[in-house]
Parts: C-alpha cells; structure tokens; sequence
C-alpha cells in the first residue's frame, strides 16, 4: 500500500528516509550482529548512539555548555512534576495559561506549591496567547512556565515574555526544530518526541546547570534532573529505541540544512494553508492570525455534518488525522518537519475541489 499524509498531531510522520534507514538497520546495527532493540544500553554501541546523538542536538539548537541535555522517559506529562519537585525553593511560579497542556502543567505544580496565573486565554477557547502585564509577574517566583506551541488550539508565542532574574521555563514539545530559538533565553526547556523528534517513548530536558542539585528532599529518585544529568542519561535503561531513531531524525535535519532551513521549509507550508483558509468560502482558521502556530493548523467548516463529511472524504482520499480536537472541535492539519510541502499543497487542492462539490 503507498504511504498516505498523516496529519497527526502526534505521534506523528517521520521522514520516510528515517524509517528507511530503520528498516535496514533493523536485524543489524552497524555490524553488531543485534538490532538497537536487542543491545545492552551499556555497549560500546549504544554508548555512541546516545552521545552521538546528544552532539547533533547539541549542534541543531545551538546548546552551549552550561545546559545539561538529558533522554528521559515519562513524556511531557511527567516534566509537569519534575519541575516544581527540582525548581521549588521558594514554592511558587508564575505560569500563563494557553491550554491544555498548561492546565495541567498547573494542576501538577499546585500539588507542590502555589501556582499565580498571569494571564490566560480561555475565555476565547484558547485562540489567541494572552498579552501580559508585568506588574502581575512575581519576581519572587522560582520560574515562569509557559507553552511555546499549543499544539490542540493552534496558536503559538511570537515573542517570548522578559522575565527577568525568574527562569523561564518552556514546553518545547510540538514545536522543537521546526524554527530557529535562542535556547538561552530559557533556564529550562523540554519537549516529548512524537511529533517532531522521534516514536513515542523518549522525552529531551535541556535544563541549565545552575538549575540542577536542587530537588526536594522527598523527591523520588527517577524525577531528579542530577541524577539523569549525572550519569548522562544511563541512570537506568533509557528507551533505547526511541532515542536511536531520534539521533537518525537530528542526522536527517543536518543533512537538509538544519533549523534555519526547516523554519523557511515550514513557513511556506503554514503560508500555504493559512493563505487558502484565509480566502475560502468555506474553511476558516480558528486562531488569531498574529499568534498562529506553524506545526498545528485548527480549522471549521460553520456545519458539524460537513466538518464529518469532510474528515470521512479526507481519510478516503490518503489525508489522515485531520480531526480536530475534541474541544475545538472541525479539523486540524498538523504540518511538523516531516511533512513535505507537497503534502500541504495536496491537502489545499483537495479541500478546493471539496468546496466545489459542497457549495
């Protein structure tokens, strides 16, 4: 069967050239006579793996030296607890809420301490990121937590908040790669790899030195960013796997001119999208045109029944996941690095001849 364009907003497409590279190594990485899944994490194998592909992240996002970068398991949702666990001193942060992911980012941190939200956007479902006023960041917070790209509503930071002597801290997850960012500008950064890194399984915590030997007392072992840090990401039996195909992804990524270039690649394909939305009879975008997202692309149809028709036509025709999220509701196209141009451009011509047949 040929390959379809998956839309999902993760776990998403990988680069066929990725999976291919995959495919050969599968029964036999590099003349070990083991497939990466077989080998001991401890082996001279694995060993270059792991470091190997820490360098090329190192180099894609220009990470300096004073940022630990660790492989670690548990998803985005398990950094919701890391971090007030490893960054509370004092018990409190500030935090903009811009969906989902920040409510519960929330939720986890007020188990450990007090949570002031500065601003947010739900009173429009989370279709705009919030203009902030400074007099209400409190300057003795531990950190500052928001979302870079809200990968549910489509919507996007374009200029990040000043935040100080107060960390900033950024969940990098739907956006990692897709565009150049001054890593430094944040005392801690983390993104899961299903959607533009990797499989599902591997989480990457860039987290600043000074930010780190801090946990609470009562903090469990495995959510102590030292100890991750430490023993450069071999504590225990990292998901080896994963993190094999995302060291592949960051050699995909150099080969194809890096973040900068991928930001150009990815600014055509959202341009694509946002301009045929933006003249459809039809089709609208649910966002804010000045804070939409590059990676995530919500948007409605003004009938249920034809959003559905569409979805069904879409899937038939090889578009698949276009599905919005539940409280959105119509379609999302998320469009991350692996999605080629001519995916986007197909995607339009069918949602064209669709307006055509359905006016």
């Amino acid at each position: 069967m040929s390959r379809v364009y998956n839309f999902s907003a993760g776990p998403s497409m990988l680069p066929v050239e990725v999976l291919e590279t995959a495919q050969k190594e599968m029964l036999d990485y590099n003349g070990s006579g083991m497939s990466v899944m077989e080998m001991s994490h401890r082996s001279k194998w694995y060993d270059d793996i792991i470091k190997t592909a820490e360098a090329d992240l190192r180099e894609l996002m220009h990470i300096p030296d004073n940022y630990k970068v660790m492989f670690l398991q548990g998803g985005g949702s398990t950094q919701f607890a890391m971090i007030p666990l490893n960054l509370f001193q004092k018990g409190k942060c500030d935090l903009v809420n811009t969906g989902q992911w920040t409510k519960k980012a929330m939720q986890e941190a007020k188990k450990f301490g007090t949570v002031n939200v500065v601003a947010s956007s739900e009173d429009k479902v989370f279709n705009y990121i919030p203009s902030l006023d400074k007099s209400k960041f409190d300057p003795e917070a531990d950190y500052f937590y928001i979302c870079y790209n809200n990968t549910i509503y489509g919507t996007r930071w374009t200029t990040l908040p000043e935040t100080g002597n107060v960390p900033l801290v950024a969940d990098l997850s739907s956006m990692i790669m897709s565009e150049e960012i001054d890593i430094t500008k944040f005392g801690l950064a983390f993104a899961g790899a299903q959607k533009n890194v990797g499989p599902a399984g591997v989480t990457i915590a860039i987290v600043r030195d000074d930010l780190i030997g801090h946990a609470a007392a009562n903090c469990p072992t495995m959510l102590d960013y030292k100890i991750h840090a430490d023993a450069g990401s071999l504590y225990n039996t990292p998901p080896c796997y994963a993190i094999y195909v995302a060291g592949l992804v960051f050699k995909w990524l150099k080969k194809n001119g890096g973040v900068s270039e991928m930001q150009k690649i990815n600014e055509e394909k959202a341009g694509i999208l946002y301009d045929f939305l933006d003249n459809s009879m039809m089709f609208r975008g649910t966002v804010v045109p000045k804070d939409r997202s590059l990676m995530n692309v919500p948007f409605v149809t003004e009938d249920e029944d034809l959003n559905a028709k569409f979805i069904k036509e879409a899937t038939a025709a090889g578009f698949v996941n276009l599905k919005g999220h539940r409280t959105v509701g119509g379609m999302r196209a998320s469009i991350y690095n692996a999605m080629p141009v001519e995916g986007v451009k197909a995607l339009v011509e069918f949602m064209k001849k669709f307006e055509l047949d359905n006016k």
